[in-house]
């Protein structure tokens, strides 16, 4: 199997970038521009979309930037668990994707040493590739970030960029495809 990602395997997940939680982090405009970006590439290339809301009705639902991009057949599933496998109706759409040959899980979101390391490190020991979007996570403080950024890697989760991500699941220049996302890697 290849160590690039494919855009036939893949499957987005976006980790509680909600409303009363995104202030708190560090960069938080960019965090949610980069997650735009990726939202906007796996729908244009046809990946299904996992937003996990992190108990929203005391931190509020995803920032309306993000939910404004989500396109039909995407699952916004709110949880309790700080691990999205630890939540049985996002376990199992992650299953159910996977059998259907979702089996690459691009994670980015926050925060990025809980939710999303717990989140991505579960992918990893269920059997899935797991990926993560270093420059599409956060954290309140910078040194937690890299800590779980390094600790991630060392798990076998795979750290990749926005760009690396888009580009790997473009495969090619000149597409239709490569057109209508080319605004989105200059």
């Amino acid at each position: 199997m290849s160590a690039l990602l494919s855009r036939a395997r893949a499957h987005l997940m976006v980790v509680d970038v909600q409303e009363r939680l995104l202030p708190a982090m560090t960069a938080p405009d960019a965090l949610v521009a980069q997650c735009a970006r990726l939202i906007q590439g796996a729908a244009r290339l046809g990946a299904p979309i996992t937003v996990s809301e992190q108990y929203p009705k005391g931190i509020g639902a995803t920032v309306e930037s993000l939910r404004g991009l989500l396109p039909d057949g995407a699952a916004t599933l709110s949880k309790m668990a700080f691990s999205c496998m630890g939540d049985a109706a996002i376990a199992e759409r992650v299953r159910a994707l996977a059998a259907a040959g979702r089996t690459e899980v691009l994670v980015c979101g926050i925060e990025a040493h809980v939710c999303v390391l717990q989140t991505a490190i579960a992918l990893q020991e269920a059997g899935l590739r797991a990926f993560v979007a270093a420059d599409a996570v956060s954290s309140r403080q910078p040194l937690s970030r890299d800590l779980a950024l390094r600790r991630m890697e060392l798990a076998g989760v795979g750290v990749v960029s926005v760009e690396m991500a888009l580009f790997e699941w473009l495969g090619e220049a000149g597409t239709p495809d490569f057109k209508a996302l080319a605004p989105l890697i200059k």
